[in-house]
């Protein structure tokens, strides 16, 4: 059986999360045109803001205390019923971990952590990405959920919401 944790990333292994972030983004360039840097690095440019700014929080994945990826959560605001907005603002698991229902265990951890409303959105190209959302927020709201269109954002956004928290399976 495997032991899937998520634990907050601390400020002192903001260089593990950094590296951990090249290989997400080197998997996301399939879908986004972006290009390293002269240095090689692609650089993530919200990185610093999940230890200097409120409302944002980093997460490591593990796997059997082995790291498997992250996860990056922020809050976007409130509703008009002082309920928290927020959002996954990126989210990892390594390839040697997936489809073994690790990135189901974490969303659904995250959800029942974070109470309130959650957006997800997911980009129009990333169809793989859709379809793991939209499958994890089905099971996770038993269908009760509403997928929008925003206009700066290129992609479905699911809305719902995580005020009784649900059993977590994985």
């Amino acid at each position: 059986m495997k032991l899937i944790t998520i634990e907050t990333a601390p400020y002192q292994q903001k260089s593990t999360l950094r590296n951990l972030m090249e290989l997400y983004q080197y998997d996301f360039s399939e879908f986004e045109p972006d290009d390293v840097n002269e240095n090689g690095l692609y650089e993530y440019m919200f990185l610093d803001h999940y230890w200097t700014e409120d409302g944002r929080y980093p997460f490591f994945i593990r796997v059997n205390t082995n790291l498997a990826g992250f996860a990056l959560v922020r809050e976007l605001g409130t509703t008009d019923n002082d309920e928290t907005i927020y959002s996954i603002a990126e989210f990892f698991v390594m390839k040697r971990y997936r489809k073994n229902g690790i990135g189901q265990y974490i969303a659904v951890e995250l959800f029942n952590r974070f109470q309130g409303i959650w957006k997800v959105a997911v980009l129009e190209s990333n169809k793989p990405a859709q379809e793991f959302w939209r499958k994890i927020v089905e099971r996770y709201t038993n269908n009760r959920y509403q997928v929008i269109r925003e206009e700066d954002w290129d992609g479905p956004i699911q809305i719902f919401s995580s005020a009784t928290p649900r059993e977590t399976n994985a």
